[in-house]
């Protein structure tokens, strides 16, 4: 198995820290919850307006230069965390205005899924170089000899670049034996593999929704938290205290997510707290489609039908082939996505409940609307929203333990929320079942590794593979919503998947009739 991970430190830098804006996210989800608790259409909208002061006063932590900013952000947070998109800066629109379209208990969404907060922005500069005070004007002067535009000179002792002249190339970066010229970049766009960032008018970032497929890794690498998906936590809670057969399915990723010492049956337990009926596995459908896919490879690419196989559990990845790569669509798996697989097994037991997915992912937020799933998920919220939602109904997760933890799924199939997990698990039950077949895989992560493999998979120099794409650097543990750092969640994830009492699903699971 061949992995590519390629200059992931800073994409990484942000995620799992207990930063001020982790903190002001999770108060905005936890009042938003609130909110649907009530589910009092006669007050909603003076408890709207009233939590922007509850969340920022003069007792509250400072977040920004002043109150009257980071109420203005609040509002727009809120708003956000309803559903409901952010209002236009040149119009006088309230902050209630659309509320009652949205105040239902039923997924509600206004695309699109990402969007900047203008007043949040800080107007960050993009890609460019600069010679930092470390220079030491040596005689040598690399930066000069190695431009290829002379845009380097020597300025009272020390190295300057014109601007004007500069291609961005990096060249002097690379030569400095100082590493005094450092390398200005915005980090959301750094973060993102597809090149959706640019700017606006003012130089404000600015997401090109054409070209965005939702993985939301400009939000967490934003220092200020200027970038945010919306959410479905108010219609959730909403749905939760109406009660009814309300089933979640909860994605492997979860492991060590909400607290180092909770454990399968806390989580479990916690979540009949909120008003679940029932609690499946999603790794269960990742269970049928490791098996389902493996007799795929055998049956379609090892017999030479087709030139090779994109795994399709990822939406991010999935939309990235499609978008981008629109004659690779034959090679994209058919097997439903674990969430879609576990969703339809709930339905077939359970065929009057609601369906609601847990996950690390924002991008499953835009997959349970597609027309061929919004009939099977009918929420979808992060691990990040489903801890507000303790928090707003007071849940100490310590305090509950089921009576029995998680059964649904094997090894293989908890193996898929790690980078690698799924093409490992399809090879494993290849080589269980089809002992004589050899599996070439290939692996990469991070949508721009991604597109990289999809332009040779589309030259011709890929044929014969199993590869396997994921969109966030690190896999599913490393998703927009998840709590804690990825290599403590690949810990966790690890422990989880060598306890498991089976490790790979039986063959007859490919028979499964979920269509």
């Amino acid at each position: 198995m061949r992995i590519k991970i390629k200059n992931q430190e800073v994409r990484l830098m942000l995620r799992g820290l207990d930063t001020p804006i982790r903190a002001i996210r999770r108060q905005v989800f936890t009042e938003a919850a609130k909110l649907g608790m009530k589910a009092n259409s006669e007050t909603l909208l003076d408890d709207m307006e009233e939590i922007p002061y509850k969340i920022v006063n003069e007792d509250t932590e400072q977040y920004r230069e002043s109150v009257y900013r980071s109420r203005a952000i609040v509002r727009e947070r809120l708003r956000l965390a309803m559903g409901l998109s952010l209002r236009p800066e040149d119009k006088p629109i309230p902050l209630t205005a659309g509320v009652d379209a949205s105040n239902i208990s039923e997924k509600y969404y206004e695309p699109p899924l990402m969007q900047v907060i203008p007043s949040a922005c800080d107007a960050c500069e993009e890609r460019g170089y600069e010679v930092s005070n470390m220079c030491r004007g040596c005689l040598a002067h690399p930066c000069m000899e190695v431009c290829p535009r002379g845009a380097i000179s020597m300025v009272d002792g020390h190295s300057f670049i014109d601007q004007e002249k500069c291609i961005k190339c990096g060249k002097c970066k690379s030569a400095c034996p100082y590493d005094a010229i450092s390398k200005k970049e915005r980090p959301c766009q750094a973060a993102c593999g597809v090149g959706a960032i640019g700017s606006d008018k003012m130089g404000r970032a600015k997401i090109d929704n054409d070209k965005c497929v939702s993985c939301g890794m400009c939000m967490v690498n934003c220092p200020f938290g200027a970038i945010s998906d919306k959410s479905q936590v108010f219609q959730l809670m909403r749905t939760l205290s109406e009660g009814g057969e309300i089933v979640a399915e909860i994605a492997p990723a979860f492991v060590g997510q909400f607290g180092d010492n909770i454990t399968p049956r806390n989580i479990k337990a916690a979540l009949q707290e909120l008003g679940f009926k029932e609690v499946y596995e999603v790794a269960l459908g990742a269970d049928i489609g490791a098996i389902a896919e493996a007799h795929h490879y055998v049956e379609k690419v090892e017999t030479g039908e087709l030139p090779f196989l994109l795994t399709s559990c990822c939406p991010s990845w999935s939309m990235l082939a499609k978008k981008y790569f629109p004659d690779l669509i034959d090679q994209i798996s058919q097997e439903l996505t674990p969430m879609v697989a576990t969703a339809r097994t709930i339905k077939k037991e359970h065929p009057n409940a609601r369906v609601v997915f847990i996950g690390p992912c924002a991008a499953k937020k835009l997959e349970a609307s597609r027309r061929t799933v919004r009939s099977d998920v009918d929420f979808v919220v992060t691990y990040e929203e489903l801890q507000a939602m303790f928090d707003a109904k007071e849940i100490d997760l310590t305090k509950y333990e089921a009576e029995s933890s998680f059964h649904n799924a094997t090894g293989a199939g908890r193996g898929y929320a790690c980078a690698g997990g799924v093409a490992q698990a399809i090879e494993n039950c290849v080589h269980e079942y089809y002992p004589d077949v050899d599996v070439h895989v290939e692996h990469a992560e991070g949508l721009a590794e991604c597109k990289k493999t999809l332009m040779l998979a589309k030259a011709g120099r890929m044929n014969g593979c199993l590869i396997e794409g994921m969109g966030c650097p690190g896999g599913c543990i490393a998703g927009a919503g998840t709590n804690i750092p990825v290599e403590k969640a690949k810990k966790a994830l690890a422990n989880f998947v060598k306890n498991s009492s089976t490790p790979l699903p039986s063959k007859e699971l490919a028979e499964i009739e979920l269509k």
